[in-house]
């Protein structure tokens, strides 16, 4: 029983972060969100697309996106982001 839901929890993790990487590639389908780790450094993603995120975020993952937390390192990978939208959840 406990390894089954130690599977469900993975599945839905892994399908919020499929989720997270499908947003991505709609503000810019030419980046490989899985291993770019310079998204704001390189300018792959602007203040714009930054702005939009934020909202897409706020509304699929249901959380708040303080200002506070609107940093580069938060977004600069799939991965930063995923883990500001894990530490907002948990709050």
């Amino acid at each position: 029983m406990m390894l089954k839901l130690i599977l469900l929890i993975w599945l839905e993790r892994r399908n919020k972060m499929e989720k997270l990487i499908e947003m991505l590639e709609e503000l810019n389908p030419e980046v490989d969100y899985t291993t770019e780790e310079h998204l704001i450094d390189n300018h792959l993603l602007d203040s714009l697309a930054i702005l939009s995120l934020i909202g897409d975020i706020e509304d699929e993952f249901d959380v708040e996106v303080p200002t506070t937390q609107i940093i580069p390192s938060n977004f600069n990978s799939a991965q930063a982001i995923w883990n500001l939208i894990q530490k907002l959840e948990e709050n």
